[in-house]
């Protein structure tokens, strides 16, 4: 038999409220961490840690924004890319393998 741990918690006017601390413990949360619920048909909610390399880097958070600005206040300054410009790319980058999940690094000059 698998044992569950529960708790409970009690929202404020502003629907706040604390994350008891066996939840706490058992997600290994920190402060300022962030937490991820999912919402399932029946009514069930899950909470999960978001691991930290799963948040949004504020310095690409902005620049995206700037794009979407950008292109929705001058939607005439998009261009299509041609095949050719697509083959050329493709040219220069076919072939290389890129481990998206390793760290950057100078030292892999």
């Amino acid at each position: 038999m698998v044992a569950t741990l529960e708790a409970e918690s009690t929202l404020t006017d502003r629907y706040q409220t604390t994350v008891p601390e066996t939840v706490r413990r058992a997600l290994k949360l920190s402060k300022r961490d962030k937490i991820h619920y999912s919402i399932r048909s029946s009514g069930e909610v899950v909470l999960t840690r978001v691991d930290a390399t799963e948040v949004d880097d504020p310095v690409l958070g902005q620049f995206l924004g700037f794009l979407a600005r950008d292109i929705a206040s001058h939607p005439e300054r998009l261009q299509a890319i041609d095949a050719a410009f697509v083959q050329r790319i493709q040219s220069l980058t076919g072939g290389i393998e890129v481990d998206l999940d390793a760290p950057l690094s100078a030292d892999d000059e």
